[in-house]
Formats: C-alpha cells, sequence, structure tokens
C-alpha cells in the first residue's frame, strides 16, 4: 500500500506550478511515505518509481534482492521481521546515491566472489553521508563496503560473516576504500576474515565496536589522520594491526584472550597508543616493527608470553607510564642500542621489579633493566616471589649490574614507577 505519492502530469501549465513549488517549497515536502507488502509488491519496482526522499518502509516478510538505491531514500523495517534476501551472486543492496539511509533491516544472500567485492550492502562513491545503521548483515562475503562513499556512517549493525568457509576465504565484517570521513561506529562483528579492514583512506573513526572470532579485530594498511577508540576485541588472533600508517590515534580499546598479538605495528609513524588494555594470553601484547615517532603511554599489558617485542630499527618512539604486569618475558629487543624508556622523569611500572623508594617519590631508586636472571627464576618458580627483597636476591641483581653482558641488552628503564597507574588499580595483578 503506498500511503502517499505524487503524480506528476505533462502539461506545461502543471509543469510550471511545480517549479515554482520548487522553487518555494523545499523538496521534503514533496516526500512520501510508501509501505510495501513482500506478497504483493516487488521493491525493486517500488525503488525505481520512488522518488528523492520517500521513506519505503517494508513490512516483515522477506524481499527479494538484489536491489539498487540509486535516488536519496529511507529504507526501514523491523529487523528481527525483515529480510532483503540476495539471489547468491553480487552484492545484495547496491548504494550509488548520495544521503541514503537503511536502517532496521535483516540483509543476507551475497556472492561469494572476492575479486567482484561482493556484499550485503555496497556503498559506491556516490553514496556520500549514507548511514547504515541497526541492521543485521548476516551470512555474507563482505558485510558492508565503503567504496569510496565520504563521510558514511556504519553504526548499531550485527555482522556475522559466512562460517562455512576457511578464514583466507572470508570477506571482512566492514571494508573501507577511500573513504575520508567514514565512521564504523557501535557494531558487533564476527566470523569474517577482518573485523574492519582499511586501505588507502584517510580521516576515519572506528569507535565502540566489539569484534570476536576474526583473524585482526581493526587492520589498518595505508591510512592515515584517524582513530581508533574504545573497542573491544575477544578472542580474535590479532587485536589491533596498524600497518603502513602514520598519525593515528589508538585509544582506550581492549583486547583480551586475542591468541598472537594484542597491538602490532609494522612500518607505522606517529601512532599514539594511550589508555589501552591488553590481557589474557597473547603471545605478544604488543609488536613493533620498524617503526619510529610513536607515542605509547599508559597501557596495561599483563598475561603475555612477551610483552613487547620491540625490533628492526624502530627509534625515536616514547614508551613511559605503562604497566607490564606479569609477563613471562617483559621485553624482548632486537638491536644493538641501548634505549630509555623514561620521559620526563616517569618511567614504567614492572610488575618483577623488586626495587625500593626510600624517598617516597613513586620512582624506584634504582634502573629496571628488563629479562635479567632474577626475571626467569620469578617466572619459573612463582613461590620466590617471597624473596625479592631478600639479601639473596639483590646480591644477585647487583652482580648483575656490575657485568653488562648478563643483561638482555638494548632497553632501561631509569624511572621505574613503584605502583600501578592509577587508571588500571582496579585490575590489579594476575596470579602467575
Amino acid at each position: 500500500m503506498i500511503s502517499y505519492k505524487l503524480t506528476y502530469t505533462k502539461s506545461p501549465a502543471a509543469r510550471f506550478i511545480l517549479a515554482v513549488s520548487l522553487a518555494l517549497f523545499p523538496m521534503n515536502v514533496l516526500a512520501a511515505t510508501i509501505t510495501v507488502d513482500p506478497n504483493v509488491h516487488r521493491l525493486e519496482d517500488i525503488l525505481a518509481s520512488a522518488t528523492t526522499g520517500d521513506e519505503i518502509r517494508l513490512l516483515p516478510g522477506i524481499h527479494k534482492g538484489p536491489i539498487i538505491i540509486s535516488r536519496p531514500l529511507i529504507i526501514t523495517g523491523n529487523k528481527d521481521k525483515v529480510t532483503i534476501l540476495g539471489n547468491g551472486k553480487g552484492s545484495v543492496i547496491t548504494v550509488k546515491s548520495a544521503n541514503v539511509t537503511i536502517r532496521d533491516v535483516t540483509v543476507r544472500g551475497s556472492g561469494l566472489q572476492l575479486e567482484t567485492q561482493d556484499s550485503g550492502i555496497f556503498l559506491g562513491k556516490e553514496a556520500t553521508s549514507a548511514h547504515i545503521e541497526n541492521n543485521h548483515i548476516e551470512n555474507n562475503l563482505i558485510g558492508i563496503y565503503v567504496w569510496g562513499a565520504n563521510d558514511a556512517i556504519v553504526k548499531n549493525n550485527t555482522i556475522t560473516g559466512r562460517q562455512d568457509l576457511r578464514m583466507n576465504e572470508r570477506g571482512n565484517g566492514v571494508q573501507v576504500w577511500n573513504a575520508p570521513g567514514a565512521k564504523i561506529e557501535g557494531n558487533d562483528i564476527r566470523y569474517g576474515r577482518d573485523g574492519i579492514f582499511v586501505t588507502t583512506s584517510r580521516n576515519n573513526v572506528f569507535a565502540n565496536n566489539t569484534f570476536r572470532n576474526l583473524r585482526f579485530a581493526v587492520h589498518y594498511m595505508y591510512t592515515n589522520n584517524s582513530c581508533i577508540e574504545g573497542n573491544l576485541s575477544i578472542g580474535n588472533k590479532i587485536g589491533y594491526a596498524i600497518m603502513y600508517s602514520t598519525k593515528i590515534q589508538v585509544i582506550g580499546n581492549k583486547s583480551t584472550g586475542d591468541r598472537d598479538r594484542g597491538i602490532l605495528f609494522n612500518f607505522a609513524n606517529k601512532i599514539v597508543v594511550r589508555d589501552n588494555i591488553v590481557q589474557g594470553g597473547p603471545d605478544k601484547c604488543v609488536f613493533i616493527y620498524n617503526s619510529n615517532k610513536n607515542e605509547i603511554v599508559q597501557n596495561y599489558f599483563s598475561g603475555c608470553n612477551i610483552g613487547v617485542h620491540f625490533t628492526a630499527g624502530s627509534e625515536r618512539n616514547v614508551i613511559s607510564g605503562n604497566a607490564f604486569v606479569g609477563n613471562r618475558t617483559q621485553v624482548k629487543y632486537v638491536g644493538t642500542r641501548w634505549l630509555d624508556w623514561t620521559s620526563n622523569g616517569k618511567g614504567n611500572y614492572w610488575s618483577d621489579n623488586p626495587a625500593f623508594d626510600l624517598n617516597g617519590d613513586g620512582i624506584a631508586d634504582t634502573a629496571y633493566r628488563p629479562n635479567d636472571l632474577t626475571d626467569q627464576i620469578l617466572w619459573r618458580y612463582p613461590s620466590a616471589k617471597l624473596l625479592t627483597n631478600s639479601p639473596a636476591v639483590q646480591i644477585l641483581k647487583w652482580a648483575q649490574s656490575a657485568f653488562p653482558a648478563l643483561h638482555p641488552g638494548g632497553v632501561t628503564d631509569t624511572a621505574p614507577l613503584m605502583q600501578l597507574p592509577s587508571l588500571f588499580q582496579n585490575l590489579g595483578e594476575p596470579t602467575l
């Protein structure tokens, strides 16, 4: 049933009156609300006859796709009852117009060809300021592809990939290419290849998303001046991978139970990593490879096989105010330089540092050098932690300070913190 629809005439007088009306009144006065019954109407036909600004309300049922939206429209439904179903070829919904909104629908049934970018919802270059909100995107190859659509918003969707494919055969939950200003916020993404994969873009925001059962939660390639904030990565292979990118803000994210890496840098420069939590067993909390001029400050890295793996000529990085808690090897450094991980008189907190603070300024009285023999003993024999302030342990540490060859090399913290940063006090220290 069509609630309201304008009918146009070919008469010159009517066309003149319409032209005057368009000049005097905003276009949304002409918008109609169109109700679509899948048992009566073909959605494709309704879209072909709709006009700019119309709202297409989908009644419960299965609406057959694929469909192309080529003018500004609002598509709404009830996402638990309304499904737009593709035919297993290409993309289910293709948007080729600015100012399109799609909300509260379930989208499934795309093709399986990565080379043709088969997606649940495909936003082409024309889809500026698209709003994709509160949808279920299920069992498609790529969930939502933002392909050059500037200022698109993908918000509060549940995106579930194909579990019947091997991970390398799957598409990404949300894929972004050359889409400045795109915002991906509040989505729940699982069972794809990467949760969000972005390449050759800038000025993007990925915030408050949850990622599960993926290869990478967030994967950056050749993308600059963007933000990753408040996201949660659970049980993926890698949490947040920043590659060949610059000027990225990585703030307030969490990686828990990710398998290989919590945060990974590869040829990444001028990155700010602040207030993040990595815990629960990655092989490496942080991996830094050939990355320079980064700020890694006030983060919590806990329960990893290696706290920080730092290698391949990475220089002029600031690593300060972090908490390294209960990692089997706090630091693995590959290089010949000696590095001081202290900034403005403030170092990091190390859970295995038994130092004293005689003047009570919160800074240990002696420098900390990670991964000495004492660290290895305390890891292998946790009960020995009771002896960390004993004369025997202090003599062992003194002996190592007198013989630098015993050090694993590279990293020194000349102003180690005596207590966990206040931001992480409630997390405490895990039992080794």
